[in-house]
């Protein structure tokens, strides 16, 4: 695989062969960096960095230019900059980014109807069933990269293959701005080359623990033994993952996407060892985890609390609720109580809310009496004020005043899939 910054990048011929393909793996290049270069064009061909500007910010999307330093998502941005000094850094704009998000997707949408979304940027197409109308599985890519481009400014890489598997291996290597195409009959050598960590579910401990055996390609997946297999990665995974080596996936694409969790958390300017300012940060952080289960028509069955102290040792607390819940107060009661089990040793760096075990709003019997309906009524308040002013516009009076500064970077919305770019 390529190192992220277009190294090694390997792209289809026009007249590539694509019998047996159906899926399409679109995936934008550098998303929130291209973004603000097609907004600011005298940013491009510079090293640039979407994120926070002070403080510990983090990296959220790096050009081409700066990725080649070893600038990489989810790094702090100090660290970035002593990687490429030159770089340029920009605030994100998550408006911005999610509007042009969602005309590429109904570009996506007007080719098939069967779209599934991974992240703000990237989503699997079977274009199975388009192939009538607008010919075939490699044609239509070809075409809709040049939609993309025409109609937003931007550029996306596109793997087509006969599985979801192949065709994001191929989106991947095809980047940037590429289209690579894996037909059926092609997909055992092409994976056979490809080195372990390329397979879905082959973290860089799995693939540490089939390199220090020797097996360092797919090819040599097939050909170990299944025992070793089985003491690298036990049996289930090992199944699994000879099951992708051999080109087998059944994963289909899915239309309905069902959002495993929706979370926010926040990175402190200065490590915080108040526990009333973490109390507030908390009751903030649920009444926004609450806003957007109600947009979106989901209830909570599970809260979970993340803490990160400033020595990086980062602890996970989670309570199932006796009944699921999509109200500001409650989330942060659950938040806040196991808050208070934890002991604040030293001093926190971040802190985060997510609710879990999602399920669609009013899924249960109706009680004979509401203990939260006032609150709701107040959640119902608050939803129409910031429908009417911005998120911004609104919020408690108990958040306001031992609440510190936080880094400057957002919190973005969570998106299926491990937002990234």
């Amino acid at each position: 695989m390529g190192r992220g910054d277009g190294t090694g990048r390997v792209v289809s011929p026009d007249d590539a062969d694509d019998t047996g393909t159906r899926i399409l793996h679109v995936d934008m290049d550098a998303f929130y960096a291209s973004v603000e270069v097609l907004d600011h064009p005298h940013l491009a061909g510079k090293p640039l960095i979407v994120g926070g500007v002070e403080g510990r910010g983090v990296v959220a999307s790096a050009s081409y230019e700066a990725r080649r330093y070893g600038v990489r998502s989810a790094m702090s941005v100090q660290v970035a900059l002593r990687l490429c000094p030159t770089a340029i850094v920009v605030v994100p704009h998550f408006e911005r980014y999610a509007s042009l998000s969602r005309q590429v997707m109904d570009i996506f949408h007007s080719v098939t109807p069967l779209v599934e979304p991974l992240s703000i940027d990237e989503a699997f197409l079977d274009v199975s069933g388009a192939r009538r109308l607008w010919g075939s599985p490699g044609k239509i890519a070809r075409e809709l990269r040049a939609r993309v481009r025409a109609e937003t400014g931007l550029v996306c890489s596109i793997g087509v293959a006969p599985t979801k598997h192949v065709a994001k291996i191929a989106s991947t290597l095809s980047k940037p701005d590429g289209l690579l195409i894996v037909s059926a009959g092609d997909t055992a050598a092409f994976l056979a080359a490809r080195p372990v960590g390329a397979l879905w579910g082959v973290g860089p401990k799995a693939a540490e623990a089939l390199e220090g055996r020797g097996i360092r390609t797919v090819a040599d997946i097939l050909a170990a033994p299944p025992s070793v297999l089985e003491r690298a990665l036990g049996a289930a995974t090992s199944q699994r993952i000879r099951q992708l080596a051999q080109g087998h996936d059944p994963r289909a694409v899915e239309v309905e996407r069902v959002e495993k969790s929706i979370g926010h958390e926040e990175t402190f300017l200065e490590d915080v060892a108040d526990a009333a300012v973490l109390r507030s940060e908390l009751r903030r952080l649920a009444d926004r985890v609450a806003a957007r289960l109600r947009d979106g028509g989901w209830e909570a069955g599970t809260v979970a609390l993340k803490l990160r102290y400033a020595d990086f040792t980062t602890l996970s607390r989670a309570s199932t609720l006796p009944e699921p819940t999509d109200v500001g107060q409650r989330i942060g009661d659950v938040a806040i109580g196991l808050f208070a089990h934890l002991e604040l040793s030293q001093p926190v760096r971040l802190i985060g809310v997510r609710a879990e075990k999602l399920r669609p709003s009013g899924g249960g019997m109706a009680p004979l009496w509401d203990d939260d309906a006032d609150w709701k009524r107040i959640d119902a308040a608050l939803d129409g004020a910031r429908e009417r002013f911005g998120g911004g516009a609104v919020t408690r009076a108990s958040v306001i005043g031992p609440r510190r500064d936080v880094n400057t970077l957002p919190t973005s919305p969570r998106l299926p899939g491990i937002p990234r770019d």
